[in-house]
């Protein structure tokens, strides 16, 4: 099945291959990503990740739905004003390395300690006494702050006046000596600065990806990490839906079978994050041209180790840049305690198929067991599915609510949605100078981020998915 707006080969070859030669690759959640120069051709007769009619799409659950409490927000132009007296901030840091201990983990007891665990996310709420504190609340309370976001994984601040505009955003994280960083994939072009000097991202908010469901992720690549997050809700849909979804790592881990998980973690998985289809009878020497057109014009863009496979979930002429095979456990850096930490629950295609879907084809993806490079099962996908959604929240963020994250211990994603919706993050890097490393911000790569965000824009309002 076609989409409803066909992108053409020749259009998303364009996509890859535009921008002086750098390439543009759509995926919504963790990843936007381009290959590296390693490449392979890999012929399979496999089934196709997806069936041949499209499954019928049905919202997924949350196992915790918080009511609606209409708060009131800022205008616009109020909620936008950056506090011009403060240092800029677009000279931030890198994005850290990735922090992977997965060795030797014994899954039934990892199961076992994960059950331990208190619930996720504690939930703080705003007294008069506290937003008349402002910034001040947080600089009392941040040690006991930075203590409760280790031991929950998400704290969700609710009804403090101080975050309703990008000044308060940066007061708070500021008051609890937050270090702020790039995205892991700051040159994609998901995601566009709100305010750059504030280093403050917006979130998924275009137009064109309102009807697209994010699925659970942490904010990272198996090359970089953000430690932790601050998502901030400026302005809630106007129209509904929107709810900013989480869960907590630990206890999907322990909520999910056992055998599953234990196959998942001795096969390890490999990640799909873009595709392109080209016509399977074009010569051989056609195609393997233009895999290393790609690779080559890519590669020095994009801080990821991709291969490039032909075929690799079976539909002919499809080529695929896949992420290295990782382990869907990892343990917490600080903690050691033994998380669910992979994106196969936005990303496994099977998943994306059923649920609605709002990217274009050269933004599909798919999750593969790493010895096979055979796509996730059905069964396994249902029970990734069943044990995530459980354990989820679907926040109803209001105005001035932020929700703060441990990235290595919380997954994010988002709902639907209608209307208009402003809601923004900012990622922040450990303040241990090892694991932080010495990289900042190369300004020059802002003139490519930008581009790249123009040309997600040419995507229509509430564009749909119906592809195979």
């Amino acid at each position: 099945m076609k989409s409803t707006t066909t992108i053409s080969t020749a259009v998303a070859l364009s996509w890859w291959l535009s921008l002086s030669s750098s390439s543009l690759i759509v995926v919504v959640g963790a990843y936007v990503v381009v290959p590296s120069s390693r490449t392979t051709s890999r012929p399979k007769a496999a089934l196709f990740a997806s069936t041949m009619e499209p499954p019928k799409r049905v919202a997924p659950d949350a196992g915790n739905m918080p009511d609606w409490e209409d708060r009131p927000g800022l205008s616009p132009e109020e909620f936008m004003a950056s506090d011009t007296t403060k240092p800029d901030l677009s000279e931030m840091w890198e994005c850290p390395l990735t922090r992977w201990d997965p060795e030797g983990i014994n899954v039934v007891e990892a199961q076992r300690e994960c059950k331990k665990q208190p619930s996720c996310p504690l939930e703080i709420r705003a007294s008069d006494s506290d937003n008349a504190k402002g910034a001040e609340y947080f600089v009392q309370n941040r040690e006991n702050i930075q203590k409760e976001l280790l031991e929950h994984g998400a704290i969700w601040f609710r009804g403090f006046d101080l975050m309703k505009g990008v000044k308060g955003h940066r007061s708070f994280y500021e008051a609890l000596a937050l270090d702020p960083c790039l995205d892991p994939l700051h040159s994609s072009g998901l995601r566009k600065f709100a305010s750059e000097r504030d280093a403050l991202y917006e979130e998924v908010n275009k137009p064109s990806l309102r009807g697209h469901y994010i699925g659970l992720h942490s904010e990272s690549t198996a090359k970089r990490t953000a430690a932790y997050a601050a998502f901030v809700c400026f302005q809630k849909a106007t129209e509904g839906g929107g709810r900013f979804l989480v869960a907590d790592g630990a206890a999907i881990l322990a909520e999910m079978d056992t055998k599953i998980l234990q196959k998942l973690y001795d096969r390890k998985i490999r990640i799909s994050v873009s595709n392109l289809d080209i016509p399977p009878s074009l010569p051989g020497f056609m195609k393997d041209g233009i895999k290393d057109a790609v690779s080559v014009a890519v590669a020095p863009k994009f801080d990821m180790d991709l291969e490039m496979i032909y075929e690799s979930d079976g539909k002919p002429g499809r080529l695929q840049a896949v992420e290295t095979a990782e382990s869907p456990i990892n343990r917490h850096p600080v903690t050691g305690l033994p998380v669910w930490f992979n994106n196969a629950h936005n990303h496994a295609r099977k998943l994306r198929d059923r649920r609605p879907c709002g990217v274009p084809e050269v933004g599909m993806t798919e999750v593969f067991y790493a010895d096979t490079m055979e796509p996730l099962s059905l069964e396994d996908c249902n029970e990734i599915k069943r044990a995530s959604e459980k354990h989820i929240t679907a926040l109803s963020m209001e105005p001035g609510d932020v929700l703060l994250v441990d990235n290595y211990r919380a997954l994010h994603g988002r709902d639907v949605f209608g209307g208009d919706r402003f809601h923004a993050v900012s990622w922040f890097t450990w303040n241990n100078e090892e694991w932080r490393g010495d990289e900042r911000r190369i300004l020059e790569k802002n003139a490519f981020n930008k581009a790249i965000n123009q040309m997600m824009d040419w995507l229509p309002k509430d564009f749909e998915s119906d592809q195979s």
